[in-house]
């Protein structure tokens, strides 16, 4: 596993992110990973949600309020964002030791990590595995059952078998065109991704759009919107990743999420010992409401 400085980015930013590699090898596969650095001071990891558009980008006005008093590391996921994209199973197991890879490589003492949507299982079950990882952990609206699971009551293996056929070669491209249509993206931001319409605009839509149609795109989004990537397969299994910790842990509440999403939150957030906050939006809040989660960020930690 490799790190190599490959540019530094000037934006209208006052904090320019420095732009890096981590070539990383999963089952004889190297991917390559993109990730970004912003500001001084103490580290702080933020894991963007698994989405069909996943990008550190939605991270990057977090990032630029935290900046002045953090050192921030954002992360684009294997199979997603400027990550390499192969054709591979995309599934926890990979995620997981991804995950304990990269930290362990780029920092060498405990960080502190804020995860969105699907990361908070991922970020939970490395705090379990290696309890001395991270120095504080905040969960941005955490979910753990993906979309497809979430709005239907067929059975997992029929999850399964919509994931192979978007996989495949011209049903698949199909069906994934259909799912990445400027329209459909925009009706699933008005849904339940953003809480102000008004912030959905075609240009929005449109360089969410890019996102997705980057050669080997729809495998690892074919994975998250089947359940593929769910880190846990119930409620108690994802719970059970809070039990024993020392590591300080706030649930951040998005105020309007959907309400099987929001219950789930909300189940979290009366855990004992988790702390918790109730802030304005919906799974997007990360982006949306950037500014308020990065106060509940800077006063815990």
């Amino acid at each position: 596993m490799i790190q190599t400085a490959d540019l530094t980015k000037s934006n209208s930013s006052n904090y320019p992110a420095t732009v890096q590699k981590y070539l990383w090898n999963w089952k004889e596969t190297q991917i390559e990973v993109i990730y970004e650095i912003r500001g001084e001071g103490k580290p702080v990891l933020l894991l963007p949600a698994f989405s069909t558009v996943s990008t550190r980008e939605e991270m990057r006005p977090l990032a630029e309020f935290l900046a002045p008093n953090f050192q921030v590391v954002s992360v684009d996921w294997p199979g997603f964002g400027e990550s390499s994209r192969p054709r591979t199973d995309y599934e926890p197991q990979l995620y997981h030791q991804f995950l304990k890879d990269f930290v362990e490589s780029v920092f060498n003492s405990p960080v502190a990590v804020v995860a969105a949507g699907h990361a908070a299982g991922y970020a939970m079950q490395l705090a379990q595995s290696k309890p001395n990882v991270w120095s504080k952990i905040v969960l941005a609206a955490p979910t753990w059952r993906g979309p497809l699971p979430t709005m239907s009551k067929q059975p997992r293996g029929w999850h399964g078998m919509v994931r192979e056929l978007v996989r495949s070669p011209l049903i698949g491209q199909f069906l994934y065109k259909l799912n990445t249509a400027p329209s459909f993206l925009s009706l699933m931001y008005r849904r339940h991704v953003y809480a102000d319409d008004a912030k959905v605009t075609a240009d929005f839509i449109q360089n969410k759009r890019k996102v997705t149609q980057k050669p080997g795109a729809r495998f690892g989004s074919a994975a998250f919107v089947t359940g593929g990537l769910d880190p846990a397969k119930t409620r108690e299994e994802f719970v059970a990743n809070f039990q024993g910790l020392t590591v300080p842990v706030m649930v951040v509440v998005a105020e309007k999420a959907p309400p099987k999403s929001k219950a789930e939150m909300e189940v979290l957030a009366q855990l004992p010992g988790v702390e918790s906050r109730v802030i304005p939006g919906t799974l997007g809040l990360h982006e949306e409401f950037a500014e308020d989660l990065a106060n509940a960020v800077k006063s815990f930690i």
